[in-house]
């Protein structure tokens, strides 16, 4: 292929694409496809109910509550490194321009830390906690650094649709791993395989589908960020702590941004303990196998594609905040009808609703962060959205595993917290200013400009 036929396809533009080429917004959101499948299978289906029921199960001499707690600990560990890692990282990824790098390390130690968990089988209780941690703390920064890209490749309008287009593609990546995966468990059970066998295998089919799908990704999404000159005499460490402490004495000029992080840590925390303990719940309590699992969670990715898909275009026109405030309604009804829930239909229909609020809620929120961003330092201000997303992942999933523990296993009495974070959300989110955080945001970047 010549120059011309490659600047042809490279930079193809229109109103909606805006920065970049169709080429490249399709790499950047294949990114969210490609890691969507480790989210699926390791946290939320297939790796969580098999370590809950067999590596740490009553087999294993676990008492009731606590493998639930031990899960709960591995993923709360992991969100609480990243969560101190994740802004210094985003300063530094700023200041270098080197986004694209360490994305390319977090993304090769997720797929390698999936492969592995392969080797975890009954009893290997302390090998899955380790495992897991350590994939979980580089797919969470690998989600902070590829969330950094937006500013740059879209106009601050079209962030919304973009960062939309880029969810819902996403659950349609974990929707394509869970189908292979099911396809493999079906054999293997018509063949009269033990889930020691085929889950493993599951996981290699996961990583190996990370690795194929994030290629794009690094071929061809371009790293626009320019190295910024700072005094040699500074390590990188340090330059990243007096740059984020120079972020967090601007709290008042950006109040509506640290207001909506507050907002964000309070329901995320509630969407952070679905994740990881929805298919904990639908086997314990509802008494799903693997295979009806996935297909749930399956049902639930398409429905989640298209919540994101119409909520990225819906806040576009009607405004972040007031979509959100939906979303936040559409999750207290799914969680309403999984607290009460008596049998299989019931979860079939709490988990098609729980679907269409997370796809929504989860575009919403990081195209919000990004419009209460100064483009110059979006890394910083998305590694701030990042640190948030951890400690709620840490919260929420911690107060379900306690409150699980400390109750003898009872389910659905651990629910009820998730339910409190969702209504409190909703009500400090009334408290968060659109237009103010978008100018504050806008005179940031001009006062930098004028000062550069």
């Amino acid at each position: 292929m010549n120059n011309t036929q490659n600047k042809s396809l490279s930079d193809e533009t229109s109103p909606l694409l805006g920065r970049a080429g169709r080429r490249e917004l399709l790499a950047w959101a294949l990114y969210d496809f490609a890691n969507s499948g480790y989210t699926t299978v390791v946290q939320t289906t297939i790796f969580s109910a098999y370590f809950v029921g067999v590596v740490a199960g009553a087999a294993q001499g676990v008492t009731p509550g606590l493998s639930t707690l031990l899960w709960s600990l591995a993923i709360g560990i992991a969100n609480f490194i990243v969560m101190i890692s994740g802004p210094l990282i985003g300063a530094i990824a700023d200041h270098r321009a080197c986004k694209k790098i360490f994305l390319l390390i977090s993304s090769v130690g997720c797929i390698v830390a999936t492969a592995l968990l392969a080797l975890v089988g009954p009893g290997d209780i302390g090998l899955g906690m380790v495992l897991v941690t350590l994939s979980a703390i580089m797919f969470a920064s690998g989600e902070n650094l590829i969330a950094a890209f937006l500013p740059e490749l879209v106009p601050e309008e079209n962030m919304g649709r973009m960062s939309g287009y880029g969810w819902s593609l996403g659950y349609f990546g974990g929707l394509l791993t869970l189908g292979i995966c099911l396809a493999y468990i079906t054999w293997a059970k018509q063949h009269g395989l033990p889930d020691t066998h085929f889950v493993p295998v599951t996981l290699l089919i996961t990583a190996a589908l990370f690795a194929l799908a994030a290629a794009p990704t690094f071929i061809w999404l371009r790293e626009r960020a320019i190295p910024v000159i700072w005094d040699k005499s500074l390590s990188n460490l340090q330059v990243s702590y007096a740059r984020l402490a120079h972020t967090f004495k601007e709290a008042v000029r950006f109040r509506d941004l640290l207001w909506f992080l507050i907002t964000l840590g309070v329901y995320q925390s509630g969407v952070s303990t679905v994740v990881v303990l929805a298919a904990i719940y639908a086997q314990e309590v509802m008494g799903f196998d693997t295979q009806s699992l996935i297909i749930l969670i399956m049902v639930v990715n398409v429905t989640a594609a298209v919540g994101a898909f119409i909520c990225g275009h819906l806040q576009d026109r009607m405004g972040s905040v007031p979509t959100l405030a939906i979303t936040l309604i559409i999750w207290i009804i799914a969680v309403l009808v999984a607290l009460f829930a008596t049998d299989r239909v019931d979860m079939w229909i709490a988990g098609n609703i729980i679907g269409v609020a997370m796809g929504a809620s989860q575009a919403v929120g990081r195209a919000l962060v990004s419009k209460f961003s100064p483009t110059e330092r979006a890394g910083e201000f998305l590694g701030l959205w990042g640190l948030v997303n951890r400690l709620s992942a840490i919260v929420g999933p911690l107060s379900y595993g306690l409150i699980n523990y400390l109750s003898d296993g009872n389910h659905r009495l651990s629910l009820l917290s998730t339910l409190a974070f969702f209504i409190i959300g909703l009500a400090l989110l009334s408290k968060v200013n659109e237009s103010r955080g978008k100018a504050a945001a806008i005179s940031s970047g001009e006062i930098m400009t004028h000062t550069d």
